[in-house]
């Protein structure tokens, strides 16, 4: 008689190659444009009232997310957008 062994269901989220592109880009995007890494955090986890969300979440959910909160990096990094 074998022994079956179950593994606890993973509450792990996966996130497909796109999301997983938008959201390696909009890291690293924060990470060259603001200052600290607490600043990284607070911007990406925080709720961005411009952006009406959390901005990792958005960059991460479509290209358009990503161009908004590209475009909101670098008005918080004080730079224009063209020189993003």
């Amino acid at each position: 008689m074998s022994a079956h062994r179950f593994r606890k269901a993973s509450s792990k989220i996966v996130l497909s190659r796109d999301e997983s592109r938008r959201q390696g880009r909009i890291v690293k995007a924060a990470v060259a444009a603001l200052p600290d890494t607490d600043a990284v955090r607070t911007f990406l986890n925080g709720h961005h009232e411009g952006l009406r969300g959390q901005p990792l979440a958005l960059a991460t959910a479509s290209d358009a997310g990503l161009e908004a909160v590209e475009t909101a990096l670098c008005v918080e990094a004080r730079r224009s957008p063209e020189s993003c």
